[in-house]
């Protein structure tokens, strides 16, 4: 059989239009969500989408398409719609910046549980075959001149006929992008180019340097001057936990036995700075925070670990995870998700368990004021069930399929909550290290977890949607605190006060002013209205100078 020969406008036009009709029905779905097919407007304003999106697709890919470029160029463009779309699809996530940061920050492993055999039809089917179909014809060549002359005429004619289209529905196009910008997200491979371009630019914006200071006068306040031992204080940042499956916190199955039979303080209503690690992780550290968000601002500026590390605690970031995301820089840190301990460790992914590994001789042959972060795997989907022993798979069945929709809604259930089980017994175990290092030092810990997690609920799973959609189950994360004795009243800390205090709402916001108000330390920085432990002082401790905005 010849093979056909095409004009470069022919084969982008046929392959924008294969994208829009076979890649985009979460997108499709969302935009026609509240319409009826009975209605002639329904089919008018889809066909009018249709041709709108086709047209703009068109008009940019023309941009870059040559008669040498044109066939990698839309084989890449396929490929990242199949896999883009399988994902949006199944777990129903939005691909925006955020997200696809919190992709291309994926570690190997983590991606590698991404990738299960479910996936391979739909990727054959919309990915393969058609990246191999724009090899089949030959690309008919012509003059530049010549080419330039119909490729603007094509471009000219398509973004009039996309203009056009939009304008005869305007109006309703116009209510969905109000009323459901989200949805933007879900138009592929419009959103994956996007969000690249804007992550670039961002990069481009912000070169790398060092980040300016926060906090500059930080010292010790005057606390500090009738001590006698030193701090040591563990901060574990929980991953992908949420509080509606915290037993502490009232769900009806004992997700937390240990915790329970402890003296700690849960937070039942404490919300999230963002619904991914990417944006979490550099937001809850920072003074910033939610409430002035500020990407920019976040991820150049120093966080409360430098302050602390200013003003004479040693600071340790030790990670079972994908890295502290800029909040260490410049800090020791410890990589442990690869760690040789053959207890805790197997096919390159190690337990949480690992984060307490050599700290008896860390807390030992330390002098001085000590801060340990734990990054924690946690609760890390979709893979729930390898995130505990065997011993913590209490709930069963426990789904055990990557795919999560190969799972019954009981089935995920269950291995997410043996994940918490098993998040309970390690911070148990955090509490009794803390307490044999009473000898030493006064001692603490406060685990939050950065984000929460969908389960199926409303066809959503994992995390990583927009904020202002995002369901609460990804945004109302656990927060429990355990105070030793000596640290409480060495700092005249009330721990009734904060007990009856603990059903309030708080956010990640106050995670940066808490630590430097448990923990005593002075500055400009420091915000007594968002530290949690401020109203449960019979005095102020710290010295309010007035709040630093860190420019």
């Amino acid at each position: 059989m010849p093979r056909p020969t095409l004009q470069v406008e022919t084969l982008v036009l046929l392959c924008v239009g294969l994208l829009l009709l076979a890649g985009n029905g979460p997108f499709w779905r969302a935009a026609l969500a509240d319409r009826s097919w009975a209605s002639a407007a329904s089919w008018g304003f889809a066909a009018a989408l249709f041709v709108a999106f086709s047209a703009f697709y068109f008009a940019f890919t023309s941009l870059l398409a040559t008669r040498l470029t044109v066939r990698p160029l839309l084989s890449v463009l396929v490929l990242c719609t199949a896999f883009a779309s399988w994902y949006m699809d199944h777990y129903a996530i939005y691909l925006d910046r955020a997200m696809l940061r919190n992709v291309l920050a994926t570690n190997v492993h983590e991606a590698r549980e991404l990738l299960v055999w479910d996936m391979v039809p739909h990727l054959l089917l919309l990915g393969v075959l058609p990246a191999a179909l724009v090899w089949w014809p030959q690309v008919k060549q012509r003059s530049i001149g010549r080419a330039l002359a119909i490729r603007l005429g094509w471009v000219t004619a398509a973004l009039v006929i996309g203009t056009v289209s939009l304008l005869l529905v305007f109006a309703d196009f116009a209510s969905l992008m109000r009323n459901h910008r989200e949805v933007r997200y879900l138009l592929t491979p419009g959103n994956v180019v996007a969000a690249l371009a804007g992550n670039a630019l961002a990069g481009v914006q912000q070169p790398a340097q060092s980040r300016l200071p926060v906090g500059e006068d930080a010292r010790l306040g005057a606390a500090w001057q009738a001590r006698s031992r030193p701090v040591l204080f563990v901060l574990v940042v929980g991953e992908t936990a949420r509080s509606q499956n915290f037993s502490l916190n009232g769900y009806g199955r004992l997700t937390n036995p240990m915790l329970a039979q402890r003296d700690v303080i849960s937070y039942p209503n404490a919300t999230a700075c963002g619904t991914s690690t990417e944006v979490s992780l550099p937001c809850m550290f920072s003074p910033f925070g939610r409430a002035r968000y500020d990407e920019a601002k976040i991820r150049t500026h120093e966080s409360v670990l430098h302050v602390l590390a200013r003003a004479g605690f040693k600071v340790l970031w030790r990670d079972n995870q994908s890295g502290c995301k800029g909040v260490c820089d410049g800090l020791p840190a410890e990589q442990l998700d690869h760690a040789k301990v053959e207890a805790l460790c197997a096919e390159g992914q190690c337990l949480d368990e690992v984060l307490l590994h050599g700290m008896e001789g860390i807390a030992r042959d330390n002098q001085g004021n000590l801060l340990v972060v734990m990054h924690q795997l946690g609760s890390h989907g979709p893979a729930y069930f390898k995130r505990y022993p065997a011993v913590f798979k209490q709930f069963a069945p426990a789904c055990e399929n990557e795919n999560l929709r190969g799972c019954s809604a009981a089935e995920i259930m269950n291995a997410y909550d043996n994940s918490l089980l098993y998040t309970d017994f390690f911070l148990s175990r955090v509490i009794d290290f803390l307490e044999h290092s009473q000898k030493q030092y006064d001692t603490a810990m406060l685990y939050v977890s950065d984000h929460g997690e969908s389960l199926g609920e409303g066809g959503l799973y994992l995390h990583g949607m927009p904020y202002a959609i995002a369901p609460e189950v990804q945004t109302r994360v656990p927060l429990v605190m355990w105070l030793s004795p000596g640290l409480r009243a060495s700092f005249s800390i009330n721990q009734e006060c904060l007990r009856k205090n603990a059903g309030n709402p708080l956010s990640h916001d106050k995670l940066f002013h808490s630590l430097l108000g448990v923990l005593d330390v002075q500055t400009r920085a420091y915000d007594p209205a968002l530290d949690l432990f401020a109203p449960c002082r019979p005095a102020p401790v710290v010295t309010v100078i007035g709040p630093q905005n860190a420019h």
